[in-house]
């Protein structure tokens, strides 16, 4: 594939992760504010196809685009781009020790546990404190989790059993929607790539 193609790729994979991106929805006794987009699924795929490097470029555009209309000062577009970062660099080096649709899946499950953990931390170190800051207290913040999930009492509940389960189920449907597009989408533009390298040929 040509620097050229790679290039024209990730802008049109950064496009559609960046649209995805506004498509949110939570997940059933999750904290409310947690919710999952399929932008990381586009990301994903791309990063099997084309390399960590034009995928953390795709995640770095989606991100600075809705950093545009952030509601959370920004530090939620920080967290997305570290977690998804975490997913493809774990997922796709796994992946590269030996090419086959199972340390696919396996590279994307261990990504998912790497994201998971980072995940804990950005919400830790990020997130909250960013909450706290514009006048949410950690309190209230707790308070709304409870309510869907009693379970969650104090900040050390919230991690563990609020975000960690949350980015783990998030991690899980990214890897299903990647491991049922991938195979077919690579062929699909591999197939693309040399005709349009035959056509170039025969002139």
């Amino acid at each position: 594939m040509t620097k050229a193609s790679k290039v024209t790729y990730t802008a049109v994979f950064a496009a559609i992760a960046t649209v995805l991106m506004y498509f949110e929805f939570p997940l059933p006794f999750m904290p409310p504010f947690l919710k999952v987009d399929l932008s990381g699924a586009v990301v994903l795929i791309g990063a099997f196809i084309f390399g960590i490097r034009p995928a953390i470029v795709m995640i770095g555009i989606k991100d600075l685009i809705h950093l545009t209309q952030t509601q959370t000062g920004g530090s939620g577009e920080l967290a997305d781009f570290l977690m998804l970062s975490t997913l493809v660099i774990v997922a796709v080096l796994i992946y590269r020790a030996h090419k086959s649709r199972k340390m696919a899946a396996v590279g994307c499950a261990i990504g998912s546990v790497a994201m998971a953990c980072v995940g804990m931390l950005t919400n830790y170190f990020l997130i909250i404190p960013f909450y706290s800051a514009v006048g949410m207290p950690i309190e209230e913040i707790l308070a709304a989790c409870a309510a869907v999930n009693p379970s969650i009492s104090g900040m050390g509940a919230y991690l563990l059993i609020g975000v960690l389960p949350f980015n783990l189920i998030k991690g899980s449907i990214l890897t299903v929607i990647t491991m049922l597009v991938y195979k077919n989408l690579s062929t699909f533009i591999k197939s693309k790539q040399v005709a349009i390298h035959s056509r170039q040929s025969a002139h």
